[in-house]
Parts: C-alpha cells; sequence; structure tokens
C-alpha cells in the first residue's frame, strides 16, 4: 500500500556501456571521485568530498539550474575488486544504485549500472525512462573516453 504524502521508488533503470581498460584500473578510476567529475561528464554541479575510506566514499553534488539549487549528497559502499553501491538522498530526489565490472574479452571491463530514483518534486519526474537511460549512457560514455585517455597515460609512464 502506497503511502500518503510520500513518494515511490519509480521503474529501475540499468546501462551497460565498455571501457577499454582492464578491470582492475576500471575499479580504481570509477571509484576515485573527484571535484572534476562534472566536467568529464560534461554538466554543470560542484562536488565536494566530505568522507574518503578504503571502503567508503561521501560525496555532494550541488548545481544552480533555472529552477533553483539542485543538491544531493551519495554514499558510496566500494566492494572489491569489481563491485560499488551507491545510496543518494537529495532535495529533489534520492537514488539507489549498484554498479559492477566484468571482464571482457582483450582486456576490456564492462559496466552493468542499475539504480532506482524516488523524486520528491514534480521537476524530478520531467524525463522518461528511456530519456533518463539515454543521459546515463551518454556520461558513461564521456567517462569512458576520460578513462581510456588516462589508462593510455598511465601505461605510457610506466614504459619509460
Amino acid at each position: 500500500m502506497k503511502t500518503r504524502g510520500r513518494p515511490t521508488w519509480g521503474a529501475p533503470y540499468q546501462i551497460d556501456v565498455s571501457f577499454r581498460v582492464p578491470l582492475d584500473f576500471a575499479f580504481a578510476w570509477c571509484t576515485d571521485y573527484t571535484p572534476n567529475d562534472a566536467k568529464l561528464e560534461g554538466e554543470s554541479y560542484q562536488r565536494k568530498i566530505i568522507e574518503r575510506g578504503p571502503r567508503h566514499v561521501v560525496f555532494e553534488d550541488l548545481e544552480e539550474t533555472k529552477n533553483g539549487w539542485v543538491w544531493g549528497q551519495d554514499v558510496v559502499t566500494l566492494l572489491p575488486p569489481n563491485r560499488w553501491h551507491m545510496d543518494g538522498v537529495g532535495n529533489r530526489r534520492d537514488v539507489t544504485a549498484d554498479y559492477k565490472l566484468s571482464r571482457l574479452p582483450d582486456g576490456r571491463t564492462r559496466l552493468d549500472l542499475r539504480w532506482k530514483r524516488r523524486p520528491k518534486v514534480a521537476a524530478a519526474k520531467e524525463l522518461t525512462k528511456a530519456q533518463r537511460e539515454a543521459d546515463a549512457l551518454r556520461a558513461w560514455k564521456r567517462f569512458a573516453a576520460a578513462m581510456e585517455r588516462d589508462y593510455r597515460r598511465w601505461q605510457r609512464s610506466r614504459s619509460k
């Protein structure tokens, strides 16, 4: 039974994307949250790392939009060597996500991302499921390009 006034979790979302890097590099890169992540993603939010430990990361994102500020705090639980879980709360939505990396042939890695959202305001419901998944896939393809550049740079530095 639905509780009155309390938003419910929406439909599950999922994307898969592959990287031309080994799994251990992908895990380290994906879970090294930094204030520069917005730029890599092509977004304008500001990220502040609140806490970082060997098995968890807490960060906050803040973005000014035409409809006001969008704030969120995410708690990430690291589950090496190939998984992590994120729970986020925000002024417009809550989110929970599971990330899993798998080895692919030729040293590549695949990310399987599954998440759910709980909108808190009407504006947080504007996009369709297909649009949200497409947006997430675009962002992760940008991350993939940056990760692959970093991997090539890392390989060159090791061969000197």
